[in-house]
């Protein structure tokens, strides 16, 4: 992983923290929550914050 913890396409990414930790993830409004699959879990519509 570089220092700056962005990876570079194609490294595998396997993170393990000690503690619970929190994260911020950033990601296109066209995400879909369950990637390239819709079914009833699909979310079509996504809370704000």
């Amino acid at each position: 992983m570089c220092s700056n913890g962005i990876h570079q396409h194609g490294v595998e990414h396997r993170p393990v923290a000690e503690e619970e930790v929190h994260i911020l993830l950033f990601e296109p409004a066209s995400t879909v929550n369950t990637g390239n699959v819709r079914g009833e879990l699909t979310a079509e519509k996504l809370d704000w914050i």
